[in-house]
């Protein structure tokens, strides 16, 4: 639908209401509560939406960080199913709006209105928020209210009550992305008078799987797209997370925190300097997977196996560890999937990823959470299971089984039985962002941004996903508006090796709106590692590598390369 087309259903429903002007007040901001957008303005199915609260909020802040007056609009879509929940939304209007928007995704079940006044993901605490550079800046909850609040060290809400009701899982998996969207436009077109002249969405993990979802299903919204460690293809996601929790429930094949750093140490010993540097980093992923095996590998001269391959205590790793760490590294084919897109899962850099080492930093109980958790996989799920057991549980035993007794342990991965019908019901609503040719040919950009440690979401995922998109689109098509990359040591959102930020919005905009290709401009910082460290951001396939001279911890003193 044209912006000309809503601006006319905007006259035609508030007849007598004049559109408000730029720059807005604080009165011009109460006069939008109230304000109804009826279901014909929003793109998919609802019973409407109403604005019902708009705040006026006073300057706040300092230097870069400063945001001034702005109205917080609040609001909810109805939904055609009565017994699904609303979707509850806010967007906020700045005072002087640069004519330009901003959505923001979500994350893990999501349940929670994003903070439209903050910053993205893995944006330097100094970046002005997008609200402070004038963009209005919107999102919701995805059409569910989370009844708790989030744990200390979780990534989000646990509360998935919601995957049993199917109007409100369509919601979670993209619908509520187009609904809120449409329902934005009609209170940005009232309070200004004219819609958005260019339109960027951002978001990591499950707001990553929601940017790729509006680029594929409504390219005409979005003019530049930012996707960080994206948790696209949510069902094989699930699933590939149940076959890393399959894997290390086996009897004896745990690995304790002692054990994952005699891992990691010798992965260090074998592949740290691939990139011409002892630095504590592996950046050379892939040479480091052709030479690394912990069958064969020593560290400091003793051998990483334990004799006979019977647990020998926390200096070694078994046989059914090291098994358990190849299932879960090797690649996994659901056969039993049909349709279009990826249905294998490629598994995970668990060999080269930091698990939680029993290292000292205060991050370590988020790292080992957001890895393969302090205690095995189990049924039902415990204290100390990892975020990956924890959300493949409630996928399967209420998506998929419907029944909450089912023990996601137990499911056959290879041949589901009577669930494969469900499951293939579930993974039809995933393929929707595996040809973006409509969003290419409109113009649009997009970023993807992955870490090689990503234990959440495995990075061979999101390379094999641009992957697809090349032998689809070809390889020019993709190349003229998609720029990929991955950061060596960083994590699901965070790392105790390298743990990344970048700022985001600059890359995007002036690649829109300037032509200023991001391929090679980009650099990340470390925070945690060696803050302050900076390593050129690679296009993939490619990685950094010390050029042997210069100082280790600038960017500058490393260039791209490809094995």
């Amino acid at each position: 639908m044209t912006i000309a087309v809503r601006l006319l259903i905007t006259a035609l429903t508030f007849a007598g209401n004049a559109a408000l002007a730029d720059p807005l007040s604080e009165a011009q901001c109460a006069q939008l509560a109230g304000l109804k957008t009826p279901a014909v303005s929003i793109g998919l199915p609802t019973q409407g939406a109403v604005i019902t609260a708009a705040q006026w909020k006073p300057a706040s802040g300092s230097g870069t960080t400063a945001i001034a007056d702005y109205c917080l609009v609040s609001g909810s879509i109805m939904p055609i199913d009565s017994t699904a929940p609303n979707i509850e939304w806010q967007i906020a209007l700045p005072k002087s709006w640069n004519s330009k928007t901003v959505m923001l995704g979500g994350g893990g079940f999501d349940g929670t209105i994003p903070n439209v006044a903050g910053n993205f993901q893995m944006t330097p605490a100094d970046s002005a928020t997008p609200l402070a550079r004038g963009y209005a800046v919107f999102g919701s909850d995805s059409g569910h209210q989370a009844q708790t609040p989030a744990p200390a060290a979780s990534v989000s809400n646990e509360d998935a009550a919601f995957f049993s009701n199917a109007e409100a899982y369509r919601n979670y998996i993209g619908d509520a992305l187009k609904k809120t969207h449409d329902a934005a436009l009609m209170v940005i077109n009232t309070a200004y008078g004219h819609g958005p002249t260019k339109s960027y969405f951002f978001g990591g993990s499950k707001g990553g799987q929601e940017a790729l979802t509006v680029a594929g299903r409504w390219p005409a919204d979005w003019d530049g797209i930012v996707a960080l460690y994206p948790a696209r293809n949510y069902t094989l996601t699930m699933l590939g997370a149940l076959v890393v929790s399959q894997a290390l429930a086996a009897p004896d094949a745990y690995l304790n925190t002692a054990k994952r750093g005699v891992l990691y140490r010798a992965a260090l010993a074998a592949c740290d300097e691939l990139d011409g540097l002892k630095d504590g980093l592996i950046s050379d992923v892939r040479g480091c997977y052709s030479t690394f095996n912990p069958s064969t590998a020593s560290l400091h001269g003793a051998s990483l196996r334990c004799p006979h391959g019977i647990d020998a205590g926390d200096t070694c790793l078994s046989d059914a560890q090291i098994g358990a760490l190849k299932k879960a590294g090797s690649p996994f084919a659901f056969g039993f999937l049909t349709g279009g897109g990826q249905r294998s899962f490629p598994g995970y850099n668990i060999l080269t990823s930091d698990l939680g080492n029993s290292s000292k930093s205060p991050m370590e109980a988020f790292i080992m959470r957001l890895t393969i958790g302090s205690t095995p996989p189990k049924f039902p799920t415990a204290a100390g299971n990892s975020y990956a057991v924890t959300v493949s549980d409630y996928f399967v035993r209420l998506a998929v089984a419907k029944d909450t007794s089912f023990d996601q342990l137990t499911l056959n991965l290879a041949n589901p039985g009577p669930l494969a019908a469900r499951l293939n019901e579930l993974y039809s609503l995933d393929q929707v962002d595996g040809d973006l040719t409509p969003f290419a040919k409109r113009g649009g950009k997009l970023l993807i941004l992955q870490g090689s440690d990503d234990m959440l979401i495995s990075p061979r995922s999101t390379e094999a996903y641009v992957q697809g998109l090349r032998k689809k689109m070809g390889a020019g098509g993709v190349d003229s508006f998609l720029r990929y990359y991955e950061v060596p040591g960083y994590g699901h959102s965070l790392s105790t090796i390298f743990s990344a930020v970048w700022d985001q919005l600059p890359a995007i905009e002036n690649w829109v709106e300037k032509g200023v290709d991001p391929a090679r401009s980009q650099i990340v910082t470390d925070t945690v590692g060696v803050p302050g460290r900076t390593r050129p951001l690679c296009l993939y396939p490619t990685w950094p590598k010390y050029r042997g001279s210069g100082d280790a911890n600038q960017a500058a003193s490393f260039t791209c390369v490809d094995r």
